[in-house]
């Protein structure tokens, strides 16, 4: 779509890497300018057998004492051996060692709210609408005893 007055135009296409990227950018520099927190870091956790074969993984990023879990999966061959829990234990180390004293992640309701829950997680809302009948459950979890952090 063009709008030939002002010479714009609108496009539509597949996830454009380079788009995503200044996107990312832009909204970092007006999100550090209205909040005073600039300290954004990723950080990623990689668990492998004999083989080199992926067992398991999380990825995450901080911002201003919060450690936001983006991606965490296991293989289901090795769900039941506590991999997840120990994944998550060693983000929740290093969130800390960041200097977080928060964490938040969402999951879909036929994925893993329950176990994020049995981690100390606990619910602050839901997004319905997702196939199946299905909604994306948001968590939090406090690193500190803080009263103004702790959910009740």
């Amino acid at each position: 779509m063009t709008d030939h007055s002002s010479g714009l135009a609108l496009t539509i296409s597949e996830r454009d890497s380079e788009l995503n990227d200044r996107l990312t950018e832009a909204l970092i520099a007006f999100n550090s300018a209205a909040t005073g927190a600039p300290d954004r870091g990723t950080f990623s956790i990689k668990v492998t057998d004999e083989a080199g074969e992926l067992v398991g993984g999380l990825t995450a990023r901080t911002w201003g004492g919060l450690c936001g879990i983006e991606l965490l999966w296991v293989r289901e061959d090795s769900r039941k051996d506590g991999w997840g829990s120990r994944i998550l234990q060693a983000a929740e180390a290093e969130a800390r060692r960041r200097g977080c004293d928060r964490l938040s992640t969402s999951t879909f309701t036929f994925q893993a709210p329950g176990f994020y829950q049995r981690h100390g997680f606990v619910e602050t809302g839901r997004t319905p609408g997702v196939p199946g009948g299905h909604a994306d459950v948001h968590l939090f979890k406090s690193l500190t005893d803080s009263p103004c952090l702790r959910e009740s």
